[in-house]
């Protein structure tokens, strides 16, 4: 007959072997189906698109690719002789105008002085006109002046945000239309990590809740909270026909994934090593309130 207590023992282990199994199932589950953190995340900034106002030859280029520029920084100056002469001709314009209306005027002031008698009421009327095309020439004058004057200010290309210039080609001598986007500024200001979390996991996040991020290839840790929510994603299977009626897919998987749903983070303190790079894949996890880590990131 065998020892019973070497029946026991095996028993035992045996026991806690199914227990730490089961325990270790239950931890996997929750980690990856119920605990609110992703693989899946990416740093994200708004990107403007640099275009100059006016047409022209770009005569001066003042930054360089990946440079970092603050708002109001010149980025280039394009053809300037020629607005500032297009400037004086409207000031020259202008002039003019104004000579002819103050002649107008006095005109208008010494046939006002006169009776009847002496001119006709027909004679002052048209001299009343007179005054006022020349008052309608001048304001018109003044107007193109500083429609001048805005064309010259615009033919410095200024950076409206804080930023890093990003896939700049441009060389001085090029002709840009008004309008055509030149270069791409990052804007540094707005970098945040949007955080592509299944649906399954959204009753565990909310708004404020303390964020810990690491980006793939740092080992520094950066730290946020969710700011808001994505109100709607695409739908794939659901379009639209000719007639403007739904044109839902007539099929159905079996297999039904959990769709994603972008989650924007607002990053809280960044570490001096970090780089910031739109684009950059990140890890992303929930924490509750009070900071602990709801699962272990590896």
């Amino acid at each position: 007959m065998k020892n019973p207590v070497a029946l026991i023992r095996r028993f035992a282990a045996t026991t806690l072997m199914v227990v730490a199994a089961l325990a270790v199932g239950r931890y996997l589950w929750v980690y990856y189906m119920d605990a609110p953190w992703t693989r899946d995340g990416r740093v994200r900034a708004d990107v403007v698109t640099l275009a100059s106002d006016v047409s022209g030859f770009v005569t001066e280029i003042l930054v360089k690719d990946n440079q970092k520029v603050k708002r109001g920084d010149v980025i280039m100056r394009i053809d300037r002789v020629r607005y500032a002469l297009a400037l004086r001709q409207a000031e020259a314009v202008v002039a003019g105008r104004q000579a002819t209306l103050d002649q107008a005027d006095a005109d208008l002031k010494r046939y006002r002085d006169l009776t009847t008698a002496a001119v006709s009421q027909q004679k002052q009327e048209q001299v009343t006109a007179t005054q006022l095309l020349a008052r309608a020439s001048l304001d018109q004058g003044i107007a193109d002046q500083a429609v001048a004057q805005l064309n010259l200010d615009r033919s410095e290309v200024r950076a409206p945000v804080n930023g890093t210039i990003s896939n700049m080609e441009l060389r001085p001598g090029t002709y840009v239309s008004a309008g055509k986007g030149v270069m791409a500024l990052v804007d540094t200001d707005t970098l945040h990590v949007d955080g592509y979390f299944e649906e399954t996991k959204l009753p565990r996040i909310h708004v404020g809740d303390p964020v810990s991020i690491h980006l793939m290839g740092d080992s520094e840790r950066i730290t946020g909270h969710v700011e808001s929510m994505a109100a709607g994603i695409e739908d794939r299977d659901r379009g639209e026909g000719s007639n403007l009626l739904a044109n839902v897919t007539p099929t159905f998987s079996w297999v039904r994934l959990a769709q994603r749903v972008p989650v924007r983070i607002a990053l809280d303190n960044i570490p001096a090593g970090a780089t910031l790079v739109a684009g950059r894949t990140a890890t992303v996890e929930i924490l509750p309130k009070d900071g602990t880590s709801v699962a272990k990131l590896f």
